[in-house]
């Protein structure tokens, strides 16, 4: 019998809830609040607050915005309970979703993303796991803000963009409980899941609350050929749980309630429940592997494996006040504590020994990231400044205290050394409105300071002391803009931007294996300051939308991922990067019953083969080798038609396919005639999904999803280069029945 946890019991106290609230409603029939005062939702269409922290029409913001609403979540949520598959059908520049707990290769633009859940960073920049998209409940998301490009509005780490998880408030007046319910199957005799989520709602003219459990079972996978997916060593969503609650309330004060407070509590943990164990697959080989074959997965444990998981817990405050000073002002304090353990390992960097030893004699381990911060966000914003209609200064800082550290859990051995990050981020930015234009222009301090304690790094290292120290880390970021609405419809904008980061510290810490180093003379600790010029244009009329850019990103000491020849492990690269891309996307909505939408990116990015030497001997190479699929997706184009075939029913069909992709090039380093070369082919591929709604009177809404409509078999783009252990199959098709009812 399996152990009940704790949120399970809160379930049973909701579902008692619920039937109350059905109660209490039941018995004030007789005296109804009036239908007008039953929806005071606030439309947000065309309002933005990622990246300036108060609310902003789009048509007044120079760049490229991605808002994904709550309807796109709903209906990705049909075929599938992945966190990151909405964003790779909604967002152009947003790579294909890996449907693993892992979101390697799961780039915005060719870079890493900031990935935000209302505001606080999830994961850390100190040591990027891959593992911070998987952090809530996706029902509990009201909607996606995407800042496309690199930004340093909202602090370190946004190399790629900003994406921010706004989570869902409450929308009618009074009480609102809604239950939803799940069951999915790839038809396997052990791919069912299932899911059970119970969400309350209040809300009253001075307080509002919003507070949700719910349990996710999953099932393993199967891809298009009927075979078990194997295990993501990276993290996977198959045989998994996942639990989550999430309380947020508020309440406004003062005269005319312009001051509001507001607490939120947000504990996630998807953990593995360990049923099966991953059998490598292998490539095309004519000697070794004449018939290639994909990971997959058998019933079985490792001996002395601990259960894989995300468990992301936080807390956050905070306090709005829209007249002080003659302006508006917020605060936001908050606290996260999260930690990700992989999946065990017998690769040649967790051995005990070097060289490593017979097959016999080789260890099992596994890592585990565990990450905690502490911030405090604030911004004023003062409209008609010194009385010039049409100008606004909007002002803050922001203090961030970071730290992480990657331990080999089952033999205690520290892997990545303890890291502290401290900054101060003081900024300021300026917008103007001259009729029909808009200027901006900012500018953001960022001084912050690493330090890492003395350590030793692990056998695979050979075992070396490493001299602890600290890195400063000090810049000033600028941004400037202007959006011209040229007509109703029509608008265009130029930008250019500058964001910060750190280079994923803990790979090049952990990866120190000749004596004699300190952490303040490693040249790969530099951040990374990324240059981001872009144009587009936007157009918005009566029955549908266009939207295309183009973006030429630039980091003259950037990072690229690429694969170690002998362990197969990601390896960290230091050199000038420049990625270009372009963007479109669109809709067009018929008539009040049809509607389709489409959209189509574009990137191609280039890197050095070596970096500048140290020496001085020579300097870096020219940008001559191209970005493979690890850091760049292929051309992506996705389409939608919607038909509501009757008043309360609808179907949607969805397409996304990632085309074919060959991209080689080589280089001489004159200094020594060294030759460098890189090869590397992709093959595209096209999915199918198909969702189904129909809202009943009395029983609530009925759906149906079919993710991989056509059951196609694939292989991941990312997972076509080798690497260790990550040749996975995509998964095939799958049916979801899905019921949700309010009270």
């Amino acid at each position: 019998m399996k152990h009940v946890p704790a949120t399970f019991g809160v379930f049973l106290l909701a579902a008692a809830v619920s039937a109350s609230v059905h109660a209490q409603q039941a018995a004030s029939a007789a005296d109804p609040i009036p239908q007008e005062e039953k929806a005071r939702a606030v439309d947000l269409d065309g309002v933005v607050v990622t990246g300036t922290r108060s609310p902003k029409a789009i048509d007044k913001i120079p760049g490229a915005i991605t808002l994904v609403s709550k309807e796109e979540i709903a209906h990705t949520l049909l075929v599938t309970e992945d966190a990151t598959a909405v964003l790779a059908r909604t967002v152009p520049g947003y790579a294909e979703s890996s449907q693993a707990m892992s979101n390697t290769g799961e780039t915005l633009r060719g870079r890493i993303a900031l990935r935000l859940f209302d505001g606080i960073p999830q994961g850390s920049p100190l040591r990027e796991g891959g593992r911070n998209a998987t952090f809530t409940d996706m029902g509990m998301v009201g909607r996606i803000e995407v800042i496309n490009g690199p930004s340093a509005s909202e602090g370190i780490g946004a190399a790629g963009g900003i994406i921010n998880y706004l989570s869902t408030v409450p929308s009618k007046l009074g009480s609102e409980v809604t239950v939803t319910s799940r069951y999915s199957t790839q038809f396997g005799s052990d791919s069912a899941g299932w899911k059970l989520g119970v969400n309350y709602a209040y809300l009253a003219d001075e307080f509002d609350f919003i507070g949700g459990v719910s349990r996710i079972d999953r099932g393993i996978s199967y891809d298009g050929n009927g075979r078990r997916i194997g295990m993501n060593t990276s993290g996977s969503v198959s045989d998994s749980v996942a639990d989550n609650i999430f309380l947020k309330g508020g309440f406004n004060f003062g005269e005319n309630g312009e001051q509001r407070l507001q607490a939120t509590y947000s504990h996630f943990k998807i953990e593995g429940q360990g049923n099966y164990k991953q059998v490598e697959g292998c490539r095309f080989d004519p000697v070794y592997c004449p018939v290639p074959t994909t990971n997959t997965s058998e019933r079985g444990q490792i001996f002395g494996q601990k259960a894989e998981f995300n468990d992301f817990l936080q807390y956050a405050l905070k306090y709005s006040n829209s007249d002080l000073f003659g302006g508006s002002f917020v605060a936001d304090v908050y606290f996260a504590d999260q930690a990700m353990r992989y999946l065990p390992e017998n690769g040649e960097d967790k051995q005990l020994v070097k060289p490593a030893p017979p097959e016999a004699q080789r260890i099992f381990d596994q890592s585990e990231i565990v990450t905690e911060k502490r911030g405090i966000r604030t911004s004023w914003t003062r409209g008609d400044l010194f009385g010039v209609t049409g100008l606004e200064l909007r002002t803050g800082v922001d203090l961030v205290e970071d730290e992480a550290q990657q331990r080999l859990a089952l033999t205690n051995r520290l892997w990545v050394p303890p890291m502290e990050y401290s900054s101060t981020a003081p900024y300021a930015q300026l917008t103007y409105d001259l009729g029909p234009v808009t200027l901006s222009g900012g500018y953001r301090h960022e001084d912050g300071e690493l330090h890492v304690d003395s350590y030793t790094t692990t056998a695979y290292r050979n075992a070396v002391f490493v001299q602890g120290g600290g890195v400063q880390y000090t810049e000033g970021l600028v941004n400037f803009g202007a959006i011209w609405r040229i007509t109703d419809e029509w608008s265009v904008f130029g930008s250019y931007g500058e964001g910060f980061g750190l280079p994923n510290i803990g790979i090049p810490l952990r990866n120190i294996q000749v004596p004699g180093q300190s952490v303040d003379r490693i040249a790969d600790l530099q951040a990374i300051v990324v240059e981001n010029t872009e144009f587009g244009f936007n157009w918005r009329g009566e029955h549908g939308s266009l939207s295309g850019s183009h973006y030429d990103s630039k980091s003259p000491f950037g990072t690229s991922l690429a694969v170690d020849p002998v362990n197969n492990d990601f390896i960290l690269t230091r050199a000038p990067v420049r990625i270009k891309g372009i963007e479109l996307s669109g809709d067009w909505r018929f008539n009040e019953e049809w509607k389709v939408s489409a959209l189509y990116s574009r990137i191609r990015g280039f890197t050095s083969f070596w970096n500048a030497d140290l020496l001085g001997r020579y300097q870096a190479g020219g940008l001559n080798k191209p970005m493979g699929v690890l850091d760049i997706n292929p051309d992506k184009f996705s389409a939608s038609v919607a038909w509501k075939f009757v008043p309360n029913g609808d179907i949607t069909l969805g397409a996304t396919m990632l085309m074919d992709r060959h991209i080689s090039g080589s280089d001489v380093r004159e200094f020594d005639g060294n030759t460098y070369s890189y090869d590397e082919k992709t093959e595209g591929y096209t999915l199918l999904d198909l969702g189904v709604n129909y809202q009943s009177e009395k029983f609530g809404r009925f759906s149906l999803g079919i993710e991989n409509l056509t059951n196609k078999q694939y292989i991941l783009s990312w997972s076509q280069l080798p690497g260790f252990q990550n040749y996975w199959a995509g998964r095939g098709r799958m049916i979801s029945f899905t019921h949700q009812i309010k009270f």
